[in-house]
């Protein structure tokens, strides 16, 4: 078990690429905390993970919100004693370009991508630095990197994120905290679905963008679960500050 003993948060850990995770990071022997802005959500997540006889518990919370972080990571200390793994994966789109987002849109886009990011880690690397080292993953995305058309918030908002994990990197490398994004592709998830809703077909965006990833499919969340155990364990013990793409070949088309 790679992550044996352990203790991991998982933001936005009710569905998508969080709950996959969260189950991910169980199963190689973590205790996890989920945390989902649905608590029946984060409760349905920790509810799988004891049913596999696991240790889990679930905070209804908004990650952007100040306070929020402090309060929930001061719970898991005062549970279980430690914090080895925070993977800040709750995110928000509401698409638009600069003209057609609004004001209040692109607050909320930032408050919860960037801002969820900053606090939660805020929250977590007094602990680790205690501990002696830790691993932080956050999401960017490939579009961050590319480019797109028409999602100008979250698209500025992953961009904002690969650099603050490059500054957290170099910030707390001496306390062995490790601080890493992953940039997926197109995942089949709830909030991809909400996006391709959002288009004027969405069956031909869909399956433009499934035509665009050189495999061929859309990402599974396991398949992001999966790169996420990497940079939790050991096994990534000298990557630090970087951006790991995983995304099916859409950056090489």
């Amino acid at each position: 078990m790679r992550l044996k003993e352990q203790v991991a948060i998982v933001t936005g850990g009710g569905s998508g690429i969080g709950q996959a995770s969260a189950l991910r990071f169980a199963r190689e022997g973590a205790r996890v905390a989920i945390v989902d802005s649905e608590l029946a959500a984060a409760e349905g997540t920790a509810a799988r993970i004891r049913a596999e006889g696991g240790d889990a518990l679930a905070f209804g919370a908004d990650v952007g919100m100040p306070g929020t972080a402090d309060a929930n990571a001061a719970a898991v200390l005062a549970h279980w004693g430690r914090i080895d793994v925070l993977m800040c994966a709750a995110g928000f789109s509401c698409g638009g370009t600069v003209l057609t987002t609004a004001p209040d849109d692109w607050d909320a886009v930032f408050r919860t991508n960037v801002g969820g990011t900053w606090l939660w880690a805020r929250a977590v690397v007094p602990a680790m630095q205690r501990q002696g080292g830790g691993s932080i993953i956050t999401f960017a995305s490939q579009l961050a990197l590319a480019g797109g058309r028409g999602n100008s918030a979250y698209i500025a908002a992953k961009g904002a994120i690969m650099s603050l994990t490059r500054t957290m990197a170099l910030d707390f490398a001496a306390d062995g905290i490790r601080v890493n994004a992953i940039a997926p592709g197109a995942i089949d998830t709830p909030m991809l679905a909400r996006g391709f809703g959002r288009q004027a077909d969405p069956d031909a965006a869909r399956e433009a963008s499934r035509q665009r990833h050189a495999l061929g499919r859309f990402g599974r969340a396991e398949d992001i679960a999966a790169s996420a155990l990497h940079l939790a364990s050991d096994a990534s013990a000298f990557t630090t500050g970087t951006t790991m793409v995983v995304d099916g070949g859409w950056l090489a088309a």
